[in-house]
């Protein structure tokens, strides 16, 4: 399986606390730092935090190159 395709995971539900259950979350920027960004999850019930996500320069650069990339069609192969 393709290793590329787990790079750039971000999470649609987390447990909260306050809600004692696992809820929808929204993710929103939390801070820019010169080598990486910091983003929050949010929980769509609350509103409170429940968890982080960091993002790297380096991240986020293999990210935007795998996006551009072109997708190829799987190649078949005739054997006779």
């Amino acid at each position: 399986m393709n290793q590329q395709q787990f790079e750039s995971f971000t999470a649609s539900s987390l447990y909260c606390e306050k809600c004692k259950a696992a809820m929808p979350v929204r993710e929103r920027l939390l801070l820019v730092l010169p080598d990486r960004e910091i983003f929050d999850y949010l929980c769509t019930g609350c509103g409170s935090s429940v968890g982080r996500r960091e993002v790297t320069a380096g991240d986020k650069m293999m990210a935007q190159a795998a996006a551009t990339q072109p997708h190829r069609a799987p190649v078949s192969v005739r054997r006779r």
